[in-house]
């Protein structure tokens, strides 16, 4: 379809320019016609005569269902409406090999939901000593990842806890 332009298109009677450049429904080219014809033309088809390209010579029109077109143009703009959300996951060095892989599957379906996820590796106590133990975590879950996601911030320590955020592809 011939883009319309973002201020109100003009249709039907607010055409006044004479001849123009009709489009049929169908998307054929009707040709170069009187303003009064082509509007004659739109009403036996139950249609409206609508102003596609106003700065061309003669002006561009299209017969059309303009109120139709205006419903599938709104509900295109809102199913594009996927906001990407950051979700996490938190893991600790002790966490299970079964607690891991549970907790891989559902940031698998985040990333192919289009969100970002981000793992975090949380370290109490004692566990501060060991933070290989938590990178080993880390890596393992991220070569996991790795085919549904792209690494967009690598593996960082900040105090007890070690952050990476993963893209979807």
């Amino acid at each position: 379809m011939l883009p319309i332009d973002r201020v109100q298109a003009r249709i039907n009677d607010q055409i006044r320019v004479t001849p123009i450049r009709v489009i049929g429904a169908d998307g054929s080219p009707l040709g170069i016609i009187p303003t009064e014809d082509a509007l004659a033309q739109a009403r036996e088809g139950g249609l409206d005569l609508v102003e596609v390209a106003s700065n061309e010579k003669p002006p561009v029109c299209r017969i059309m269902d303009y109120g139709k077109y205006k419903y599938d143009k709104k509900k295109k703009q809102h199913q594009h409406g996927h906001h990407t959300k950051t979700k996490e996951i938190r893991l600790r060095p002790k966490t299970g090999e079964h607690d891991i892989d549970f907790k891989v599957k559902k940031a698998i379906g985040f990333l192919q939901h289009k969100d970002k996820v981000q793992v975090s590796v949380l370290f109490r106590g004692r566990e501060m000593a060991h933070i290989e133990e938590g990178r080993k975590v880390m890596q393992g879950v991220i070569a996991t990842l790795e085919e549904f996601g792209k690494l967009e911030a690598p593996p960082q320590q900040h105090g007890r806890r070690m952050i990476c955020t993963i893209a979807p592809r």
